[in-house]
């Protein structure tokens, strides 16, 4: 007996889907539990996508882990009101039809049997032919792999996407651009995971959440591991510190192995390896501050095409953001991931970030200026500053090279400069560190960065330890470089500075007299450090009580600076301001005030408002103004220059203690003893500790607390 076998019906035998297929509500989309903030952006999205009309796009576009799925999925589920609303992982063209396959099923479970291409047609159609739905097109990696549906469905519905892609869209949409979290949002959420289920210690929640960028994935996953593990904030903050590779790789046990900040950066950099320089700019960007940095810092990278092609790339996957400004930007948790070495990953081969650290440094130090006290270049320094500083911060100083100390040697220069002196001796000493390991005790950059070292710690008011360094360095320069070395008459000068600025006018006095005869002799008269050596002579001059001397020489100086360095420059602003001081020395007011007057004028206009030297400038304006008896001009004037030292210097700047010094002093003249008294008081006090009880400020201090009949 024949057994019939049973036939299959044609696909064409199964219909279209009902269009009442999703009147009872269809809906896949993810519950988000735990969910914090974002509400300006879910606002956006109600406004982009309850607008009446044909199909309504909206892509959110962001960094891998930003947040963009989990604000998705919050809008798809608590504020849309479609009647089917349908997730898709769309992060390809076969996904995108996949995931539309598994809807016909949701909305007409008897389609399961057929072909997957047909199933996805049905979909297509029924979407086509209604309007109250919403598809959300989860990580989008390009928009060609959802053009097909969107060209189908162009007159129904409403599309949210989320993608890492922030160019493509044009005339599309235009993609709402998530960023990181506030950090009390991300503070919140990390708190709400760690104590769900009970009271958890969360000091150093806020540090942590700083450091992890507000990234929302990198503080969930923090936040997991230190639920589960039983590790606190502050230690899951020092493992990020010491074992950064392993720690950004850590998650709980039950999550998902690619949902980790490593994972998915990684699959990022894997979609860009076509093109290699994209990992090089990113390995180089990642030793910069995160903000603010100057394109021009890639310049000559590669062929101008090639790069800007590179950082298209990059800002396209939302790996770097592009400002119109010239500048980049890159989080500061890709920063890290990139500086890490990783075996596993080809992206942060040890050798390859060895190679970018190298080359972000080489890169700054040929782009911050070599002359840091010409008003001119200081922009440039202010913009590059900040990664100047950050490249040390990242860098391990048993990695340090020559071109880092070239370029803290700047940077600290130009800090000292600006009054950061603390600041200043850290680079002065990392500096001094590298050459002494790299180039030995006599090398001629060694003897400079000592010289520095030196001058740093006397502008701090250290004469302890500046003057044996000046002794030394001089010591060895005459022997290195020989007596007539335009260094070694540097050195002999600074070294009589030193010696003056320790009271000490007999052995300061005979250096600098030796040190201008030999600047004349060997650099010539209009040289600037010749000009700087008179300068300094007939401040010494000054100091030893002997004005003949001292008015002739500022004269000739400042005629001279005038002449060779123009009226605007530093050093010519600082030698007008000393002339107008030997004047009031001499009790010639009529000279000295105009004079003080012009200088501060000028050094607001060339240097700025809080520049160390306008604010000395300013200073001895007000003592001009106390020598004429004119205390209702002097005490203001003493009052604002405190008040910006302590906020520009800081309050133990050497300084800062001398303003304190002249403002109780006016106090003093004026017959307030009621306010001098405890200045004087409290400034002896902050000078015995920061400049020792021998100093001379100190002992000037001491001297006027005693004449105001203190203790």
């Amino acid at each position: 007996m024949a057994v019939h076998a049973e036939q299959a019906l044609p696909p064409e035998a199964y219909g279209p889907i009902p269009d009442d297929a999703a009147d009872d509500g269809v809906s896949n989309i993810p519950i988000t539990e735990l969910f914090v903030g974002r509400d300006t952006a879910l606002d956006q999205l109600d406004a982009a996508l309850t607008t009446p009309g044909g199909v309504v796009l909206r892509a959110v576009s962001g960094l891998g882990g930003v947040g963009k799925s989990a604000l998705a999925a919050r809008w798809a589920g608590h504020r849309a009101t479609a009647r089917l609303r349908w997730w898709i992982t769309a992060d390809s063209a076969t996904a995108v039809d996949t995931g539309l396959a598994e809807l016909s099923c949701a909305l007409q479970p008897g389609l399961a049997g057929l072909p997957a291409e047909l199933k996805r047609e049905r979909a297509v159609a029924w979407l086509a032919q209604h309007g109250d739905w919403l598809l959300v097109l989860d990580n989008v990696d390009h928009p060609d792999h959802i053009g097909p549906l969107l060209d189908r469905v162009r007159d129904r519905g409403r599309i949210l996407v989320t993608t890492r892609r922030a160019t493509g869209w044009h005339g599309r949409t235009t993609p709402l651009r998530l960023d990181v979290f506030d950090p009390a949002e991300s503070v919140e959420l990390f708190t709400r995971i760690l104590t769900h289920d009970g009271s958890r210690e969360t000091d150093g929640a806020r540090e942590l959440c700083d450091e992890l960028g507000h990234l929302a994935l990198a503080v969930e996953q923090a936040a997991a591991f230190c639920h589960e593990s039983g590790t606190t904030p502050r230690a899951y903050l020092d493992m990020l510190r010491q074992w950064p590779a392993e720690t950004y790789a850590l998650g709980p046990a039950n999550a998902d192995s690619e949902r980790t900040v490593a994972r998915i950066w990684r699959i990022t950099l894997d979609r860009l390896a076509d093109m290699p320089l994209t990992g090089e700019v990113l390995r180089i960007l990642a030793w910069y501050a995160p903000n603010h940095i100057p394109r021009t810092l890639l310049d000559g990278l590669a062929p101008p095409p090639a790069l800007a092609a590179a950082i298209g790339r990059l800002a396209a996957y939302s790996m770097i953001t592009e400002s119109p400004g010239g500048t980049l930007s890159v989080h500061r948790l890709v920063q890290a991931l990139a500086r890490t070495p990783q075996d596993d990953d080809p992206h942060r081969q040890d050798s390859d970030i060895t190679h970018a650290r190298q080359e972000a440094t080489s890169r700054l130090a040929k782009a911050f200026p070599t002359d840091v006290e010409s008003p001119e270049h200081w922009p440039q320094c202010q913009a590059v500053l900040p990664h100047a500083d950050a490249l040390a911060r990242h860098s391990n100083p048993e990695h340090d090279t020559l071109n880092l100390s070239y370029l803290l040697d700047r940077v600290a220069r130009f800090r000292q400069d600006q009054g950061a002196i603390e600041a200043a001796i850290t680079y002065f000493l990392r500096a001094h560190a590298i050459d002494q390991r790299a180039l030995g005790e006599d090398h001629p950059d060694t003897l400079t960065s000592r010289n520095n070292l030196a001058g740093a710690y006397e502008s701090a008011g250290d004469l302890t330890r500046a003057i044996p360094l000046y002794e030394q360095t001089l010591t060895d320069s005459i022997r290195v470089l020989g007596e007539d070395h335009p260094d070694t008459l540097t050195s002999r000068n600074n070294l009589a500075g030193a010696y003056e600025s320790a009271g000490d006018l007999t052995r300061a006095i005979p250096l600098y007299e030796q040190t201008l005869t030999d600047s004349i002799r060997v650099l010539g008269e209009d040289h600037p450090n010749t000009l700087r050596s008179r300068n300094n002579l007939a401040y010494a001059y000054r100091s030893a009580g002997d004005l003949e001397r001292a008015i002739p020489l500022y004269e000739q100086t400042l005629t001279d600076s005038i002449r060779v360095l123009g009226k605007d420059h530093p050093n010519t602003l600082r030698s007008q301001n000393n002339l107008a001081y030997a004047y009031r020395s001499a009790g010639d007011l009529e000279r000295a005030i105009p004079l003080y007057e012009q200088t501060l004028t000028d050094s607001i206009q060339v240097l700025g408002e809080d520049h160390p030297n306008t604010l000395t400038s300013r200073n001895n304006l007000a003592g001009a103004y106390e020598s004429a008896g004119d205390l209702t001009r002097a005490i203001p004037l003493l009052e604002q220059t405190l008040t910006d030292s302590i906020r520009v210097l800081g309050e133990d700047h050497p300084n800062t203690l001398r303003s304190q010094n002249n403002l109780a002093y006016a106090y003093r003249s004026a017959g307030d003893l009621e306010r001098a008294i405890p200045l004087y008081e409290q400034t002896l006090t902050d000078s015995i500790r920061v400049l020792g009880k021998d100093h001379p400020l100190t002992r000037t201090v001491w001297t006027n607390l005693e004449a105001a009949g203190g203790a």
